[in-house]
């Protein structure tokens, strides 16, 4: 499949936060995300399956790579692992150090406004898509 056929991942929102993260993705660094489940439950999208691919788009919304899932877990933030805080490539040494940053992010205006929810906030019981992929390829 070419890239323009695949739907689109976008990691964050377009700005420095995406950049930083597709510049992980394209060097290797960065094989895992997160995301609330409230928001696929919000926007009615369906899951995420494993071997579905997404086209990765920058934040001049151009695709830039191919990248395919190879895990999907449903899992308890409380619950999220080191491992998966390494994966995600954004420097986190720790899962302390990755929940208050992602913490922070779930917190912002901007994923409040998405969820449509002016006072979102997350604590351990909250559901997290734990996401690993695949580099397929860069466009």
């Amino acid at each position: 499949m070419e890239p323009d056929d695949l739907p689109r991942a976008e990691f964050a929102f377009p700005g420095p936060l995406r950049d930083k993260l597709v510049t992980a993705i394209l060097s290797g660094a960065k094989t895992a995300t997160s995301a609330l489940l409230v928001g696929y439950e919000r926007a009615n999208e369906p899951l995420p399956e494993v071997g579905q691919r997404s086209a990765v788009v920058d934040s001049e919304d151009r695709r830039v790579a191919v990248i395919e899932l190879t895990e999907v877990r449903v899992v308890r933030l409380a619950d999220v692992d080191l491992q998966h805080a390494l994966d995600e490539g954004e420097g986190d040494e720790s899962v302390a150090q990755w929940r208050a940053g992602h913490e922070a992010f779930w917190h912002s205006a901007e994923v409040r406004a998405e969820l449509g929810d002016p006072g979102f906030t997350v604590d351990d019981d909250t559901l997290v898509l734990a996401q690993r992929f695949r580099l397929v390829h860069t466009v």
